[in-house]
């Protein structure tokens, strides 16, 4: 099971994974989750400035970021991916929220095969409020790919990498499932507390839909199929789940 630790001064837990993220965050007992979409996506520097300027209306601290959702030009390479993560958490070290390699900051960052912008921006951010009674649990799992975790370069630890075959897609599909399905156990949650299930990709996944998605119970709420790629080169399958406990359009 993913191990869980909590950031008290966002007012969420979170599930350990890398440097650059976390692998999903849960609303802790007397907050919940919220989820704002930018009606315009923005460059980082300034949809990173949107946030701090809607946290403090709210009266929230930085600290309540729990979540983002970012678009980037095209893939990179590890040592990009790398680069471009390096220079990310530097806004999060400023916000009190990263330090000494922890991360708490759930995130789905992927690449749009139109409509693709010049440089990385944000498309979505989630925080925590205060809540007496939070009806349900509220949450982010953050987008994962068909990479396993471990040393070794992403070529290395891809499920079938390089292999877009309809059965090597249905692995990779099975693969990101199963994942997911642990994120959302680690945290407390299963498939029927989703409100959102979102796919990335642009291989042809519409056979799959049914017998591996939905017959899994991964689709109540629908499956929104973005046209997108994963974020580093070589992968081509990815997945994040919701469960916020409301979505605001900025």
């Amino acid at each position: 099971m993913p191990d869980v630790a909590v950031f008290r001064e966002g007012g969420y837990r979170y599930i350990k994974a890398v440097f650059q993220y976390s692998s999903g965050v849960a609303a802790e007992p007397g907050f919940e989750i919220e989820r704002a979409r930018l009606a315009r996506p923005l460059p980082l520097a300034a949809g990173f400035a949107a946030v701090e300027a809607h946290l403090a209306a709210l009266g929230r601290p930085s600290t309540a970021f729990a979540a983002c959702e970012l678009r980037s030009a095209a893939p990179m390479s590890d040592k990009g991916f790398d680069d471009f993560n390096r220079e990310y958490v530097r806004t999060l070290a400023r916000w009190g929220i990263y330090k000494d390699g922890i991360n708490p900051v759930a995130r789905t960052n992927v690449c749009p095969e139109y409509d693709a912008p010049a440089e990385p921006v944000l498309h979505a951010f989630s925080y925590t409020v205060p809540a007496a009674q939070a009806p349900r649990g509220s949450f982010i799992i953050a987008g994962g790919g068909e990479a396993r975790d471990g040393a070794g370069s992403f070529a290395e630890r891809t499920v079938r990498h390089g292999e877009t075959s309809p059965e090597a897609m249905r692995e990779k599909v099975r693969f990101v499932l199963a994942e997911m399905e642990q994120r959302l156990a680690a945290l407390g949650f299963s498939w029927k507390d989703a409100v959102s299930t979102q796919a990335y990709t642009l291989r042809d996944i519409g056979a799959l839909v049914g017998p591996e998605i939905a017959a899994r119970g991964a689709a109540a709420g629908g499956l929104v199929w973005h046209y997108a790629r994963p974020p580093v080169i070589g992968l081509e399958y990815e997945m994040d789940v919701r469960g916020a406990a409301r979505e605001l359009l900025l």
